[in-house]
């Protein structure tokens, strides 16, 4: 009669179920989940931590030293289409489930062990047939899908446990419906395929790896950053080292730093002595002269072994912008070629107007400073003066001095209105008349002194600023 009462056997799946869930040996783990990159070349480098793929590299932390349970990190970097993915994913699938196992993987079963007791003790004490076979269907489910969401970890008492389920689900259902075996079934991954997990490297082997990846690295400081790190190591590790492996990577990490201060420096020396004969180049407008430099920086840079391409890339660059500048350079000096004698017949015909106003800076200064001029002085240089700008304006010049022409109007009217202001103040004894005349000499000379200016570039050769 007892094998024919359901709640009974829910109560024995029930006893079956506690000795399922008493816990296994825990051990604790490291501070970080240690896991391996494997290269297509054979060779491996470990991550301390989850690496981080980033575009085309794979970004990692790798130990170099230091306690295994606080080590220094260097945060490294390679490349993604040389990593083996296939052996890489498996083995940190590995990693991810030891780590899980060691810190929360039990504590993690034990809350659903207890969490499927709570559910087998409502279905043992309910009357509702009903309700309490969609209690069991649903912890079914749950139970089931619990593995995918927790790398797998003790699968085969996950099955178990869904087993009993199943019991407790076709009793319900015989008693409900009279047909034990109508079960919904849902699918489970097979065990997880581990492989074995190995810890923190030994100090040779992280000597290797930053040895590995300096020769790896494409970015000079990257390289010298893991050489000088490397070497740093040795030293530390000396004592857990033999005398011979000590002397053996201080001899090959201090060779390799030396050839990388080599390379610096002949590519150093590369680029000064390029970009100094570019310049001068330039400065002739001699584009044939910077093109050979460039097909010379190629040349030597195939013969260096091609060992530092950032630097090339940003010398070749810097060529490629001297080489417009000294063509912009040429086009500017045919330019003025063409235009050269226009150029000195303008300074002919305005050169009596310049002679004038050069004169005049004296007066000028002395109305800017409100000292001035002679009041003889001041009623000759307001008749030089008067009407010159309308004359200025009248001359036909061509379009391209119409800029100079229109600051040397300027000029000579700032200093026409300065002279009659002040003649004015003087005339009227008005000090707020003198202030309107040092605000407009003081616009005249300025003005005068850019056309002076003017004139001299229009006559000099152009140059690279």
């Amino acid at each position: 009669m007892n094998a024919l009462n359901p709640m009974n056997l829910v109560i024995r799946l029930f006893l079956v179920f506690a000795c399922l869930s008493l816990p296994q040996v825990v051990w604790a783990g490291p501070d970080a989940t240690i896991f391996r990159i494997f290269m297509l070349d054979g060779s491996v480098f470990v991550s301390y931590g989850e690496f981080v793929k980033l575009d085309d590299n794979v970004i990692f932390s790798m130990p170099v030293g230091g306690p295994p349970d606080q080590p220094r990190l260097q945060v490294a970097m390679v490349k993604t289409n040389l990593v083996d993915w296939e052996k890489t994913d498996r083995y940190s699938a590995s990693a991810r489930y030891k780590r899980y196992a060691e810190t929360r993987g039990e504590e993690d079963y034990l809350r659903l062990s207890n969490e499927v007791a709570d559910v087998l003790n409502t279905i043992a004490l309910t009357t509702d047939r009903t309700q309490a076979l969609a209690i069991a269907e649903r912890a079914r489910v749950t139970v089931a899908a619990w593995p995918q969401t927790h790398f797998g970890y003790r699968q085969d008492d996950i099955r178990e446990i869904v087993s009993l389920l199943d019991q407790a689900i076709s009793s319900l259902r015989a008693v409900g419906s009279g047909n034990p075996f109508e079960l919904s079934l849902v699918a489970m991954a097979g065990p997880p395929d581990l492989e074995p997990v190995l810890g923190m490297p030994n100090v040779k082997e992280q000597i290797d790896q930053m040895m590995r990846l300096a020769s790896s690295a494409t970015a000079p400081t990257e390289r010298m950053a893991l050489l000088q790190g490397a070497l740093a190591l040795v030293a530390e590790a000396a004592p857990k080292l033999s005398a011979t492996d000590a002397t053996n990577y201080r001899t090959d990490v201090e060779r390799a730093i030396r050839d990388e201060v080599a390379v610096d420096k002949r590519y150093s020396d590369l680029s000064r002595r390029s970009l100094d004969q570019a310049d001068r180049a330039a400065q002739r407008a001699d584009s044939s002269a910077i093109e050979r430099i460039a097909t010379r920086v190629r040349d030597e840079d195939t013969k260096l072994g091609q060992k530092r391409p950032q630097t090339v890339e940003a010398l070749s660059t810097s060529l490629q912008s001297k080489l417009a500048d000294s063509r912009r350079l040429r086009l500017l000096r045919d330019q003025w070629v063409l235009r050269r004698d226009t150029y000195r017949q303008y300074q002919s015909s305005v050169g009596s107007s310049m002679l004038l106003l050069v004169k005049s800076t004296a007066s000028l200064r002395a109305i800017r400073t409100l000292d001035g001029p002679d009041p003889a002085q001041l009623v000759i240089l307001k008749s030089q003066l008067s009407g010159g700008a309308d004359r200025l304006e009248r001359m036909r010049t061509p379009e391209y001095l119409r800029d100079v022409h229109d600051r040397l109007v300027g000029a000579w009217r700032f200093a026409e209105n300065a002279v009659r202001a002040r003649f004015d103040a003087v005339s009227r004894a008005d000090s707020t008349a003198a202030w309107e005349a040092s605000s407009s000499a003081a616009g005249a000379l300025m003005m005068l002194a850019r056309v002076q200016q003017d004139l001299t570039n229009l006559l000099t050769p152009p140059r690279l600023q």
